[in-house]
């Protein structure tokens, strides 16, 4: 097949490397690529939200199968034109992709289906807002409700800060049009956990968990992100905890999009708070994580190609009990331009990247990268290169990829010290 991948960063450097490597990948393509997606794909220069010219190259170079990684492309609607082309895509409709698209759609769902999920409201004037703030108290979870990058949640610790935050947001001073709406709702203390599920839009099969660290410092601190790391499995992902959540969550998600008209066909990542064992949903995603794909797919034994044509092409029950994952743990660190997830600069060069290849339990991804006119692999984003650990514990995995990261050589960047630590520390527990 000729298959076409729509993105940019490394979750879609994951899923190329996976796609490139099953006998059924003919010819990749990536729009727009990076520089190291350009080292298994062939890059072209299109917008993930230019539809027309994505559509239009769909049709000129006999694209057999489309695979979309950015929400950004999913809520901008790239998927219903190329169904209409009679060619399968992977990932929801636009319709569908609301699920994403508004965090007030995805509550509204929950509470419409008895999904468990933290009390909120869905404001779109401050006055409301504030009296709801008051009535909940502190700690607090401040939303916009469209697409943010990733960064739009707010955790206010006061009832001063998260009106500030419901302020900004709705005035349209931090997150534009996304804040339009806002979303607020009770704090909820667990630990969080990624879940992901692949649905045809009436049959879904399991698939496994990461926890994502998306606080920018060491031990949580400081500002969200988009993600500085994850691994996979979860370190307390259990039989039982998997089943409450397929059951309690991931199967009426599915059952209740269908029941509303809009079936959900694609991947579904579900962020969820592990509250005293009890799951409980805080975000649906309509994509794979970045970085849990990285982690994720590293693990994967399955063809990639055959899991998602099946979603694409309503066949999803023909993987029920047949996904395998390896019982490794794989770890991803994110190396990121200093300054991040604030103002930071582009264009520095990274250097002695090669160093990390021919380690079979270490594998490089690339997300903001491409290569200067004097052919030097530079960074064009402020998350720029996700290196993975692949052992037997999380420690050991943990082990590996900050050996890995030590011999990059890019003083500007930055990373966690400390991805997996709250498994290291539950295994050290355990054992002692």
């Amino acid at each position: 097949m000729n298959i076409l991948l729509i993105g940019s960063g490394g979750r879609e450097h994951a899923l190329a490397w996976k796609l490139a490597s099953s006998e059924k990948c003919k010819n990749l393509y990536c729009a727009p690529g990076n520089a190291g997606i350009a080292e298994v794909a062939e890059c072209v220069e299109i917008g993930v939200e230019d539809i027309d010219a994505l559509v239009s190259f769909v049709k000129d170079n006999d694209i057999n199968f489309v695979v979309v990684g950015p929400e950004a492309s999913l809520v901008a609607g790239i998927v219903n034109p190329i169904q209409e082309l009679g060619i399968p895509v992977f990932g929801p409709t636009k319709e569908a992709s609301i699920l994403e698209g508004s965090k007030g759609f995805m509550k509204d769902l929950c509470q419409k289906y008895d999904i468990p999920t933290a009390q909120y409201g869905r404001f779109k004037d401050l006055e409301k807002a504030k009296e709801f703030i008051y009535e909940l108290g502190a700690p607090i979870v401040i939303k916009a409700d469209g697409l943010a990058a990733g960064k739009g949640v707010i955790i206010a610790e006061t009832i001063a800060e998260a009106e500030n935050a419901a302020k900004e947001m709705l005035s349209g001073d931090s997150f534009g049009h996304a804040g339009a709406e806002i979303v607020v709702e009770e704090f909820m203390d667990g630990e969080e956990m990624s879940f992901f599920a692949l649905s045809d839009g009436e049959n879904f099969v399991p698939l496994t968990s990461a926890q994502d660290h998306k606080r920018v410092f060491d031990g949580d601190k400081g500002p969200n992100t988009g993600g500085m790391g994850a691994y996979s499995p979860a370190h307390f992902a259990t039989d039982e905890l998997e089943k409450k959540i397929i059951d309690r969550i991931i199967r009426p998600t599915v059952e209740g999009m269908k029941a509303d008209s809009i079936p959900f066909a694609g991947v579904l990542y579900a962020g969820l708070m592990i509250v005293d064992g009890e799951p409980k949903l805080i975000e649906y995603n309509a994509r794979f994580g970045d970085p849990e794909t990285q982690p994720l797919l590293m693990r994967l034994e399955n063809d990639l190609v055959d899991l998602l044509m099946a979603s694409a092409t309503g066949n999803m029950q023909d993987f029920d009990g047949k996904i395998s994952f390896s019982d490794d743990v794989t770890l991803c660190v994110v190396m990121a331009a200093e300054g991040y997830p604030a103002s930071y600069e582009k264009g520095m060069e990274i250097k002695n990247t090669n160093a990390l290849h021919g380690d079979k339990n270490v594998r490089l991804f690339h997300a903001g990268t491409l290569r200067d006119n004097s052919g030097a692999l530079v960074n064009s984003g402020g998350r720029v290169l996700n290196i993975v650990g692949r052992g037997a514990t999380t420690e050991e995995a943990q082990t590996i990829a900050y050996e890995a990261i030590a011999k990059i050589d890019w003083p500007e960047g930055f990373y966690r010290s400390d991805i997996g630590w709250r498994a290291i520390k539950a295994q050290k527990e355990k054992a002692a």
